[in-house]
């Protein structure tokens, strides 16, 4: 399988320890990283044609994982 952008440990690679300790501690937080997950491979398939969207779809999916990295963010900073 190919490398999937946007992996949350190298977008905040200074926050690894703490995703994993809120990952374990904080049900909300892991939701956030599992739907992140969920959507950025969504992307990631849409992108490269693994999986082929509408554009309009694709906007969505990216406005999606945008929303939800901005949660986990302010959580991780908060």
């Amino acid at each position: 399988m190919s490398h999937t952008p946007h992996e949350l440990h190298e977008e905040f690679p200074e926050h690894t320890d703490k995703m994993t300790e809120l990952k374990q501690s904080n049900a909300h937080f892991a939701k956030l990283m599992d739907d992140y997950h969920e959507v950025n491979r969504a992307v990631h398939r849409a992108e490269t044609l693994v999986e082929p969207t509408e554009e309009l779809h694709e906007n969505e999916l990216r406005k999606k994982r945008a929303f939800l990295k901005d949660e986990i963010w302010r959580m991780l900073n908060g």
